[in-house]
């Protein structure tokens, strides 16, 4: 990998490879035969449409409902540490978020179809709810950064827990111990916790960005380390296409990034009828989920859905732990009163969690999270300010607008430090919501 610039191209830097930064280059480029190596990466914002809630959103990710419940803080719920301590709340998360309650969305459907068509090098996703999978992607093209609830074992011995075993815990929001009785461990899916190292599987495949002759990334917020440092492999010259909510890692510093600032489908929609291929797609992920479930996922009905389900979700956690907010120093208070003891040989670690390190004892990185330094310089779009001429990237779901017709590709120039990057959005008119018969 080359010299990056620290800074946003401008609207006036010519591309390398591509036609000109837009959605349309990136089709036109696979339609040339250049691109036969795609290496995609996905996070929790491919999902959404599912009805998974992402992480980060404001209002409706699973962070911002789980804020209010008497936890240390909201990721503690994905901390091995505090698993150890109270796995409960996981385990009621689990039960809200285990493979077969969700349907695969249509970018779930676009990967597959890149498989199909022979251009999928691999899929890195940091998707622990496997519709990768469901959706048709070869097993052996993803690479589950961080696991998937398609196996489980004891956090201590490491044995194997049974499948059907473990649907039954799930279900019942109860934590299972290792089948081994003289073990008794906890058992977890093979879910990779804050703390944690990752499944060797992304050691072994983490150059294959450095063989892409294309790179497409889709709904992730990059800020979980060692996974967003993925985008970065891709060779000088290669073109870098972004569908997400906003700007993330370095995306726009080089001369061949491509944004779409957007809703995910939208921005794969608009990819696939460039391509030629919507109407095979659709037909594609419609015999996959059915045809109730693609028109559920078209008109945005389970962005309502999402918020009732979280508050029952939240009310279910307080209610099975008993929490109040009124305590919400209740695990630190417990920590600190507990009764040193000498820990024997083969004893299970009951410590409080502690900031994760970033590495193990044999130097192996671990899953850890960083909050970059936000830098807004005069003349960019800050985080929950609009301009004018496009849809701001961090626009409240809980408007609940459903816009999936009459699109009009915009491109709207920021501006930073004296350059210009240019970042695609979509603006749409009124006449689109109340269209009662959104197109396929």
């Amino acid at each position: 990998m080359g010299q990056e610039s620290s800074s946003l191209v401008s609207e006036d830097t010519k591309t390398d490879t591509l036609s000109d930064r837009s959605v349309a280059a990136v089709a036109e480029f696979i339609k040339s035969g250049r691109a036969k190596q795609i290496v995609v990466m996905t996070g929790a914002g491919i999902s959404t449409a599912a009805g998974i809630p992402d992480f980060r959103s404001p209002n409706t990710g699973l962070y911002n409902n789980l804020a209010r419940l008497d936890l240390p803080h909201p990721e503690a719920v994905f901390e091995i540490d505090f698993f150890r301590y109270n796995p409960r709340p996981f385990y009621v998360l689990a039960k809200e978020l285990y493979p077969g309650n969700f349907h695969p969305t249509i970018s779930h459907a676009f990967v597959a179809l890149l498989a199909k068509k022979k251009l999928l090098r691999m899929l890195f996703t940091q998707n622990i709810d496997c519709l990768e999978r469901a959706a048709g992607v070869p097993p052996e093209l993803i690479v589950e950064a961080h696991g998937s609830f398609a196996t489980q074992r004891c956090i201590d011995c490491k044995t194997p827990f049974p499948d059907a075993e473990m649907r039954k815990c799930v279900e019942s929001a109860s934590p299972p111990n290792c089948v081994r009785k003289e073990c008794g461990g906890l058992v977890k899916p093979d879910i990779v916790f804050f703390g944690e190292q990752l499944p060797n599987t992304f050691f072994a495949n983490a150059t294959v960005p450095r063989e892409a002759d294309l790179v497409i990334v889709v709904g992730t917020s990059l800020m979980v380390h060692p996974f967003a440092g993925l985008p970065r492999l891709a060779r000088d010259g290669v073109p870098r296409l972004l569908f997400n909510m906003e700007r993330v890692g370095d995306f726009g510093t080089r001369a061949d990034d491509v944004l779409y600032l957007g809703e995910c489908d939208d921005g794969i929609r608009k990819l696939v009828d460039e391509l030629g291929w919507g109407d095979e797609l659709e037909k594609m992920w419609v015999e996959l989920v059915g045809k109730q479930e693609a028109e559920r996922q078209r008109s945005r009905e389970r962005h309502e859905e999402v918020y009732d389900e979280l508050d029952e979700l939240v009310q279910d956690v307080e209610q099975k732990l008993e929490l109040s907010e009124d305590h919400d120093d209740h695990y630190s208070n417990a920590i600190a009163n507990a009764v040193p003891q000498e820990k024997e040989d083969g004893e299970r670690s009951t410590k409080a969690p502690t900031s994760p390190p970033t590495e193990s004892e044999d130097g192996a990185p671990l899953a850890t999270e960083e909050t970059l330094p936000t830098r807004y310089p005069e003349g960019s779009i800050k985080e929950s300010e609009t301009d004018e001429g496009t849809n701001s990237t961090t626009q409240n779901v809980s408007k609940k607008e459903a816009f999936d017709i009459g699109k009009v590709t915009t491109h709207t120039p920021v501006e930073v430090e004296g350059t210009t990057a240019t970042a695609e959005s979509d603006s749409r008119t009124e006449s689109d919501v109340k269209d009662p018969n959104p197109a396929l």
